[in-house]
């Protein structure tokens, strides 16, 4: 794909600019778990993957009958945020990718379903940070999170981008509708520690991206 009219690229954050779906998935299951509802990572990356804790919720009262309180929200959040100080690494050949969208004039930000905390101490702690803020956008800014376009819309609203100059970069199926929503270019990335197995490889094509890539050295090349 060549596209000379690229003048934004959206980056998802989880499992686009940091390696924190196999951490996520992990910790939910585990703190679900602690609650008494049995639960496992396949369910968790076939309906929260890409989707914002607001989706969880509904989830989980209409699925299981449990209503998510404070409580276990408080431990999810403490939980996981240890999991990142300790574990948590950038994708690969990220900060090239950017180096070299900066060299072909293209500016980008990050449009991600997470909560802006979680957003900012995932940048903050693999030293991402400063290649983004301020442009850094969650699903709580907007009404309806992915797969529905309101964020990506809202982001190239803020960024002073039209849609159809807008590249998309997601991992998860609902962050491709939403992009695919948005009438934006919508590329899949497929090189996080949880983008394998038959599943998922099935759940990206069915959202037909516009191209697929597994290296960021690539992204250049896709936008240009």
């Amino acid at each position: 794909m060549h596209d000379p009219a690229t003048k934004l690229v959206i980056f998802d954050c989880d499992g686009v600019l940091v390696d924190s779906e196999p951490i996520s998935v992990e910790v939910m299951v585990a703190e679900f778990e602690k609650a008494g509802v049995a639960i496992d990572a396949d369910y968790v990356y076939r309906h929260f993957l890409g989707r914002s804790m607001a989706t969880v919720v509904e989830a989980a009262r209409q699925e299981f009958s449990f209503a998510i309180g404070e409580t276990f929200l408080n431990g999810l959040r403490s939980h996981l945020y240890e999991r990142f100080r300790q574990d948590l690494k950038p994708i690969a050949g990220l900060h090239q990718a950017l180096d070299d969208l900066e060299k072909a004039g293209i500016n980008w930000c990050v449009a991600s379903s997470s909560q802006p905390d979680r957003i900012a101490l995932s940048l903050g702690v693999t030293g991402l940070i400063d290649r983004f803020a301020p442009h850094i956008f969650s699903a709580t800014m907007v009404k309806n999170g992915k797969p529905a376009p309101d964020l990506f819309l809202y982001a190239s609203e803020k960024m002073s981008t039209p849609a159809h100059h807008c590249v998309v970069v997601e991992d998860s199926p609902a962050g491709l509708a939403a992009a695919r929503a948005a009438n934006m270019t919508a590329l899949a990335f497929t090189g996080g520690g949880h983008a394998h197995g038959a599943v998922y490889e099935s759940r990206i094509a069915a959202q037909n991206p516009h191209a697929r890539f597994d290296a960021m050295a690539e992204l250049i090349h896709l936008v240009t």
